[in-house]
């Protein structure tokens, strides 16, 4: 098999579990903040919810990108699937005339936010090599479909437009209204996964400070709202209109 087709399959392939890469996030993070050293967050409340705020942050921007790219598609773009590529239109203004990627952009800033919360820098730079690694096959496989489904229109748009680090030099508003709703009903579960991502580090590592199982009412109220906001939203999604947009994906 030529080399391109063998990227191209592997990319298909990491496609389909693309969904699985925060499980194995939270399995890898558990050796590392265990065989981490906390000594200097010992007595320092104001610097820990300093560095807190901080990785919430890079994870609050990842989720903005995907909220700009997402809020601004229609429906015969490609969505949550997760067995093949799909797309009957291109998207190349707004946020897609600045990175050919943005939803992927977005994933590595929300898991990189939680990466940094284990305060190793050995694991940031692991999980950026595994991220780019595992989503260039990803994206190679997507930009051959692309390709094959729009031709030239696909070729002209990808040689002005980087594919991962953004520039702005070539921004073209898009004529598409940004969707609160479209919001709603496709990313309430991220926005979960990377709470309980927060909790789950903020709980093994105080296991690893104190050696004992730590999970007191703030970590409570704070999962039970998660849990209960994203309820609310995907009972809304599936069993009611109200979040349902005609030309929305």
């Amino acid at each position: 098999m030529a080399l391109i087709h063998s990227l191209e399959k592997n990319g298909n392939f990491l496609f389909k579990y693309r969904g699985q890469i925060p499980v194995l996030l939270f399995i890898s993070s558990i050796p590392v903040v265990l065989s981490t050293n906390y000594s200097f967050l010992i007595g320092k409340p104001n610097l820990e919810l300093v560095l807190l705020i901080s990785c919430i942050s890079v994870s609050m921007l990842g989720q903005i990108v995907r909220a700009i790219a997402i809020g601004t598609s229609n429906k015969h773009t490609s969505g949550r699937n997760t067995k093949e590529q799909v797309a009957e239109a291109l998207n190349t203004q707004g946020i897609y005339s600045t990175v050919r990627h943005p939803l992927y952009l977005g994933n590595y800033f929300m898991w990189l936010g939680i990466v940094l919360f284990t305060f190793s820098i050995w694991f940031v730079i692991a999980f950026s090599l595994f991220f780019w690694l595992y989503y260039e096959r990803i994206m190679f496989a997507e930009e051959r479909f692309l390709e094959r489904k729009f031709g030239e229109n696909y070729l002209n748009w990808s040689l002005k437009v980087p594919a991962f680090m953004p520039s702005f030099k070539n921004y073209q508003k898009t004529n598409i209204p940004f969707s609160l709703k479209t919001i709603l009903r496709r990313e309430y579960s991220g926005v979960t996964a990377t709470i309980i991502g927060f909790l789950y580090v903020d709980i093994v590592r105080n296991w690893n400070i104190y050696e004992k199982f730590h999970f007191d009412n703030m970590h409570l109220f704070i999962l039970i709202l998660a849990l209960l906001i994203s309820l609310i939203l995907r009972s809304l999604k599936h069993y009611t209109k109200v979040l349902h947009e005609e030309d929305r994906s």
